[in-house]
């Protein structure tokens, strides 16, 4: 069940490019990661961190930054992937995280995934 935030959230961004997916009307991601992304993203905003159009703004950035050096058919194209980018953008101008301290976690989870297989 949704609380208000997360259904104003999740249909600001219906009928649009930007829609979450969906399977019989329940939110559906490709990668474990996708569903992680979304919600946090949704929660931080929730928590009052950042405004959800700021999220916005900075998803349709990156978005945007992608389109200007790639061709629209590239097959390397990820909405999550941008979706990512503007989260951790925002997670670093909100000051929850640090550049460094960023990039050492997402260091630490790149090697914790490489152990595994």
């Amino acid at each position: 069940m949704q609380l208000k935030f997360e259904h104003f959230a999740a249909t600001s961004l219906m009928g649009s490019e930007e829609s979450p997916p969906r399977n019989n009307g329940e939110l559906k991601f490709a990668r474990d990661w996708e569903g992680l992304a979304f919600g946090m993203a949704l929660a931080l905003a929730k928590k009052g961190h950042y405004e959800w159009e700021d999220f916005r703004q900075e998803l349709i950035a990156s978005i945007d930054e992608w389109e200007s050096k790639h061709d629209r058919d590239d097959p390397s194209w990820d909405y999550y992937q941008r979706w990512q980018i503007a989260l951790e953008r925002l997670a670093i101008e909100s000051e929850l995280i640090d550049e460094a301290e960023l990039e050492k976690r997402t260091a630490e989870i790149i090697n914790c995934k490489h152990d595994e297989k």
